[in-house]
């Protein structure tokens, strides 16, 4: 039926040439209109690439034109208010009210089935308290640290020069050095964008030691303390992977290797620019926490520490097991959930690859109070943290602060076109279009980064007063619920398991005991997948 169109046209451009030779000059309309269509058929028939279009010349167009607007149409015309993703309509309004000052409030009650598996809620206490007006602060710092920093609830996270277009980053840092919280700098190098608003920041540095690189691609130790003693720069934090594509790295085709982000990255113009998957500087988790301290020496004392989204248990308990053999801890460490998502990645890595924020930050804050080294490491956690309630969870499943990445691109002004990896973003803010990025005005978006972050610590803090506590520190995992069934809510401290301080070391429980005995400080590789390998003939 769809090959009819072909000979339809051609009776259509007939009649049309007919008609404006013995008729009127005005049917020449129709014969250009069918004599365009007539071509664009006769190529579809001809064409190999798209099966549709061979069989449905013209017509099949239609499905392309509807698939290129789908985006659209589900955001704006069929998804409900609760039911959106990555982030849902409510949590996107209320992100894009409070960055303009506008009462992110509804009328009529909640949305959500409070009766559905998976419903998480905190309970109120009679004697509710009045929030502090200040936002509280976390000190950052451990004992080996000479300049600790003292960390908002909320703060930037990792978003890199290349990702984010430069009057992104600027309306990112002016808003944060407003409302006094951290900058995230990314792994895409320490940039003027970052630095000319003033903003506090956390360097963030990646298996590319990008800003901080040799020519042949290794750490510059020299480069690393001249641009570390910046005063701008509050921590540094080695990447060591990320929630959106955890265990591989990255890749920037040569042509999007600009001027600019050759020189904030330290590589070649116009050559293709490799994140490796893997650092360089460790082979080890005792290297790792050794380099650490090299870090933070040539950081002049400024609190030191790493970023990863939770992969093996075994891992996180090699890591720790170094740290008390070497003597040595990181400032802090920022647990990125697997449900992140501001670096572009593959379906399955993005899917089905690492471990979600809740399970990763409970094991490692259950992994530090089990060796006995919680109160010297803060512990930051990021992904999808957008809303007050997001804060007061990850609090109480053990975070000291958190991060929001995506939240923070919505306050700038993203819209969630999902377009970041196209550099066609609408709004121009992850792109590095100049025509596109001059649309983000850095004085009016810096301020409403300021006041998100500014309105979402509020309502955090005033969540906190109204379950009776005094402040974040005072939240357990005991007062974080989970519909678990339609019959049964439990807390978090029943649903998990809780160490208590030592307990690793002392006698490991039996939940943990099997991975605390594989954990070697001088291999990521379990001692016990090591012996299988070699029993199945997997290893020489």
């Amino acid at each position: 039926m769809g090959l009819l169109v072909i000979p339809a046209l051609a009776a259509l451009l007939a009649f049309g040439i007919w008609a404006a030779l013995a008729l009127s000059a005005g049917w020449l309309a129709l014969v250009i209109v069918s004599g365009l269509l007539l071509l664009v058929g006769l190529y579809d028939v001809v064409q190999r690439r798209h099966s549709v279009l061979r069989n449905f010349p013209v017509l099949g167009h239609l499905r392309y034109l509807l698939e290129s607007i789908r985006p659209e149409l589900q955001q704006y015309f069929i998804e409900r208010n609760y039911d959106g993703r990555p982030y849902d309509r409510d949590t996107r309004s209320v992100i894009y009210e409070r960055a303009k000052g506008i009462h992110g409030e509804l009328a009529f009650g909640t949305e959500l089935d409070v009766n559905e598996v998976g419903y998480e809620f905190v309970v109120h206490s009679t004697a509710p308290l009045e929030p502090d007006e200040a936002q509280p602060r976390v000190r950052v710092g451990g004992p080996d640290c000479t300049r600790p920093y003292d960390m908002a609830l909320l703060n930037v996270s990792a978003m890199s020069f290349g990702a984010l277009s430069g009057n992104a980053l600027r309306a990112l840092n002016a808003g944060a050095a407003a409302g006094g919280f951290a900058h995230d700098t990314g792994e895409g190098g320490l940039t003027d964008y970052h630095l000319e608003n003033g903003g506090d920041l956390i360097w963030e540095i990646g298996s590319g030691y990008f800003g901080t690189r040799t020519k042949d691609g290794d750490f510059d130790p020299e480069l690393f303390r001249d641009k570390a003693a910046h005063p701008q720069v509050k921590c540094v934090s080695l990447k060591l992977s990320q929630g959106a594509k955890p265990g591989i790295g990255g890749v920037l085709p040569a042509a999007k290797v600009t001027p600019e982000i050759a020189a904030a990255r330290g590589v070649p113009q116009g050559e293709k620019c490799v994140s490796p998957a893997a650092h360089r500087v460790f082979g080890t988790p005792r290297e790792l926490v050794e380099f650490i301290a090299r870090m933070r020496g040539l950081a002049d004392g400024k609190p030191t520490g790493f970023k990863l989204c939770v992969g093996s248990r075994l891992e996180v308990l090699a890591i720790c097991k170094a740290m008390l053999e070497a003597q040595v801890t990181p400032d802090f460490i920022v647990v990125d959930g697997s449900e992140g998502g501001t670096g572009a990645a593959p379906l399955e890595f993005e899917d089905r690859v690492g471990m979600p924020l809740t399970e990763g930050l409970i094991t490692v804050h259950n992994a530090l109070v089990g060796v006995g080294l919680r109160d010297r490491i803060a512990l930051g956690a990021g992904g999808k943290v957008a809303t007050g309630i997001d804060i007061v969870k990850r609090l109480a499943q053990g975070a000291d602060y958190t991060n929001a990445a995506r939240a923070m691109m919505m306050a700038v002004g993203c819209i969630q076109a999902q377009m970041c990896h196209t550099n066609r973003c609408p709004v121009g803010v992850a792109t590095q279009d100049p025509r596109r990025a001059r649309a983000v005005d850095v004085a009016d978006k810096s301020e409403r980064v300021r006041r998100y972050q500014e309105a979402t610590v509020a309502e955090a803090q005033r969540i906190i007063a109204s379950m009776g506590l005094p402040g974040p520190h005072a939240l357990t995992p005991d007062m974080l619920h989970r519909r678990v069934d339609h019959a049964d809510v439990r807390s978090y401290a029943e649903l998990y398991d809780w160490l208590k301080p030592g307990e690793l070391v002392a006698e490991a429980p039996e939940a943990w005991a099997a991975d605390w005995a594989a954990a070697d400080p001088d291999r990521f590789v379990p001692v016990r997948s090591l012996t299988t390998a070699t029993r199945r003939g997997d290893l020489v």
